[in-house]
């Protein structure tokens, strides 16, 4: 247990057994277990080492390239200024965290601190300290009670931070006041995210939809200083001025705003078009009757590495939290013979920002028209069912629906406990165990696969001329051929397809 820092107060003990049993450890020092805990796992959220690879991953040459971005002094993702209006950039360097338990165990508080921590090692930052306040709500005013953000702002001034990072989202006057106490820059979790997917955003839908996320959240946190604003003076004030006294009032601020809801309409048209490109696309493979596949999960819980065993895809595959923003659709094939297509989805993660949720929905609109749903689940987390609970929450969000097919995936197998994998795999009968980076499990999950995709339903039996080999084809590919057979004038097959195929087939034979 680490020593309380000067200036904590002491709280009612957590818990007693009986009148005559010991107390019990304080809140204040269950929460300063919590932080030594979280800190004495840092340096972890980001390894990018061969030996985190396999060779299904490929060459991973997009990796350098991100690791090269990592703790570069003075690194700055975020959004230019906005003409004179005050926007302050995120240069994550030292960084001290803030969390509030008001619900739930200890050890919910950890997870989520140390789910924090790892956002800012991904974000390029160096976790210093932290600190966890136990009350009901945060405080209208500074987020953290006054006494507690006093002490913050000692325990920032003591290790030489530059940043506060807290575990929520705060209104721009929470903000505000924080940072008048702290004097140093405050952000939340949800500005954080932001930051990381600015990072990784690649493409140029994906720079499209974080630039949208970013500018609604900047939209209300707009703040005008110095003379940039030309406040309006009445016709009486109070140093006896007048006529000509009057200005345009704020409009340098209202200008930035309309700037900046110019742009985000201009960016959501940008945006409805490249979805209609991936639309045609789906809308296509519907049409080919080709089944759709879409990975899902919590962020590093191991999808890329997944779709990397099943296809080959050789997509970036990184110990990070959200390495993946760009969805990446690839061919695959059943033992039998049939094409699907499998698609990898940006990471989800507790309360993740509304304005992420809502920039990426066209993307993840992919999810509600696949015939199946791979849940991937890091087994080894200390969480997994929370992590559970969370993607389903936005899912739930995003399609409106709960009819797609799940197929829960337990991975990192090598790494979980045998008893934390028996109690996922009652809680979610029909899950199947599987190793990313061993292989375990992998020809068990390809089965299920197979067995859980959309089957032909049409039954045919023709006679396809020799010069229609492309039938032929279609049918090898899409159907299932339960005979064949060649004889003078043409192949004889007999086998089930789907609807559309069969017309073409009855109209090629006569």
């Amino acid at each position: 247990m680490t020593e309380p820092r000067p200036g904590r107060t002491e709280h009612e003990p957590v818990h007693e057994s009986g009148p005559t049993a010991q107390p019990g450890p304080t809140a204040q020092e269950v929460a300063d277990d919590v932080v030594a805990r979280v800190l004495s796992r840092l340096g972890t959220a980001v390894q990018s080492e061969a030996a985190e690879h396999t060779e299904h991953d490929g060459d991973q040459l997009d990796l350098a390239e991100r690791a090269s971005l990592r703790r570069v002094p003075g690194l700055s993702t975020e959004l230019t200024d906005v003409t004179e209006v005050e926007y302050r950039e995120l240069r994550l360097e030292k960084v001290v965290l803030v969390g509030l338990w008001s619900t739930g165990t200890a050890d919910t508080a950890e997870v989520s601190l140390r789910e924090l921590a790892a956002l800012a090692e991904t974000a390029g930052s160096e976790v210093l300290d932290g600190l966890i306040q136990r009350r009901p709500h945060p405080d209208p005013s500074t987020y953290l009670g006054s006494g507690k953000a006093v002490e913050l702002a000692d325990l920032v001034a003591t290790v030489g931070a530059d940043t506060v990072v807290v575990d929520g989202e705060m209104s721009p006057s929470q903000r505000r006041g924080l940072e008048d106490v702290v004097k140093v820059k405050v952000i939340d979790r949800t500005a954080l995210i932001l930051d990381i997917f600015a990072q990784h955003a690649k493409s140029k839908e994906g720079k499209a939809q974080v630039e949208l996320a970013q500018l609604e959240y900047l939209l209300p946190r707009l703040r005008g200083w110095g003379e940039s604003m030309s406040r309006q003076a009445g016709g009486q004030v109070g140093a006896g001025q007048g006529m000509g006294s009057r200005g345009p009032g704020e409009t340098k601020i209202e200008l930035d705003r309309r700037r900046i809801r110019t742009r985000i309409a201009r960016l959501r048209r940008e945006i409805a078009t490249m979805s209609s490109a991936r639309s045609t696309k789906r809308r296509s493979r519907e049409r080919n009757a080709v089944p759709s596949v879409v990975i899902v999960g919590y962020t590093n819980a191991g999808k890329s590495s997944l779709l990397n065993r099943l296809t080959g895809a050789g997509v970036l595959v990184e110990n990070a939290l959200f390495a993946t923003l760009d969805p990446t659709v690839r061919r695959a094939t059943t033992e039998d013979g049939r094409v699907y297509t499998l698609a990898d989805t940006v990471g989800f993660v507790r309360a993740l920002p509304h304005q992420l949720v809502e920039a990426f929905r066209s993307t993840l609109e992919e999810v509600a028209e696949a015939d199946l749903v791979l849940h991937v689940v890091d087994a080894a987390h200390v969480d997994p069912e929370g992590q559970i609970a969370a993607v389903r929450e936005v899912l739930a969000s995003i399609t409106g629906t709960d009819e797609v097919p799940e197929l829960v995936v337990l991975n990192k197998a090598d790494l979980a406990a045998d008893d934390q994998i028996a109690r996922l795999r009652s809680r979610e009968p029909g899950s199947v165990v599987v190793s990313s980076r061993t292989g375990e499990g992998l020809d068990r999950l390809q089965d299920v696969v197979a067995a859980a995709l959309p089957r032909p339903d049409v039954l045919v039996d023709v006679v396809v001329p020799y010069d229609r080999g492309d039938l032929v084809h279609l049918v090898h590919e899409r159907g299932e051929v339960e005979h064949e057979e060649h004889g003078p004038d043409g192949t004889r097959l007999r086998a089930r397809v789907d609807s559309a195929l069969a017309r073409r087939l009855h109209d090629a034979t006569g």
